[in-house]
């Protein structure tokens, strides 16, 4: 049950924030959720999708429970520069929730102008279809109101409470992740085109292929390298696939671009 917030608000409905929204409202069990969003044509579109409302900035600040941050990094400041006068006038109690890579609770209370309770959360993408990830952590914020926060986006996906100092680096593996996905979805069908695949076969081939690859190391608890060697055999083809990858720097390559990712999200919050 969610119980203790009676309203929720988004700041910021772009592709982040809509993903978010899609899964709050299916937990929101009836709580008002209002969109709010720089274009307001866009916070429309969305609310239509969801069928929920829109609301302009200083309503979500002044009326919403629990108040989603999904601006840029760099936006963040300027944001809650101008909602700060809103939030000090409150007499009840409410939770800022921030989706900016790189900005912890305390600079998020710092910009707010008060110790708020905040929760600093990283989703990815495919929280939009219910098969994402979600870490978060929470400073100021009680067991009930991280426990409500939880339910409330349960149907995302995978929900992770983290330690406040490993959120950066699970948002480069997870965060980041389905952009390198794509990409590697991207090359495989890029291949298969190659090799004479019409491009929509190629496609639906190689991302089913990792949604099964995915699935069936989740729930048998296998190690990637055990998934590897069993379609690997003696002499056959895989294995000159694979020793084609490592000979071009494959698993080098794809370590590099989550510790760059992970570089440049502690670079935001300087």
């Amino acid at each position: 049950m969610i119980e203790m917030f009676s309203s929720i608000g988004f700041i910021g409905t772009g592709t982040m924030g809509t993903a978010v929204a899609r899964a709050a409202v299916k937990g929101a069990q009836g709580a008002p959720v209002l969109l709010a969003n720089r274009t307001r044509s866009k916070a429309e579109a969305v609310a239509r999708e969801l069928g929920v409302q829109t609301a302009d900035n200083e309503t979500v600040a002044r009326e919403c429970g629990l108040i989603f941050l999904g601006v840029k990094p760099q936006m963040m400041e300027q944001l809650l520069s101008g909602l700060a006068p809103i939030l000090k006038a409150r007499k009840d109690r409410f939770v800022l929730a921030s989706m900016a890579a790189g900005l912890d609770a305390r600079r998020i209370q710092e910009m707010a102008g008060g110790a708020y309770p905040v929760i600093c959360l990283m989703p990815n993408t495919p929280v939009a279809v219910g098969a994402g990830v979600v870490q978060y952590y929470g400073v100021d914020a009680n067991e009930e109101e991280l426990s409500d926060f939880q339910n409330l986006l349960s149907a995302a996906g995978m929900i992770d409470r983290v330690n406040p100092d490993r959120l950066n680096a699970a948002s480069a593996v997870s965060g980041c992740g389905p952009a390198f996905c794509a990409m590697f979805i991207e090359a495989l069908a890029d291949g298969g085109v190659a090799c004479g695949l019409p491009r929509d076969k190629a496609l639906a081939y190689a991302a089913k292929m990792a949604e099964g690859t995915a699935q069936l190391m989740l729930e048998n608890h296998a190690h990637p390298g055990q998934l590897k060697d069993g379609v690997c055999s003696p002499g056959g083809t895989t294995i000159q696939g694979v020793r084609t990858l490592e000979d071009r720097g494959f698993r080098s390559a794809v370590m590099e671009a989550v510790i760059a990712a992970y570089e440049k999200t502690i670079a935001l919050g300087k």
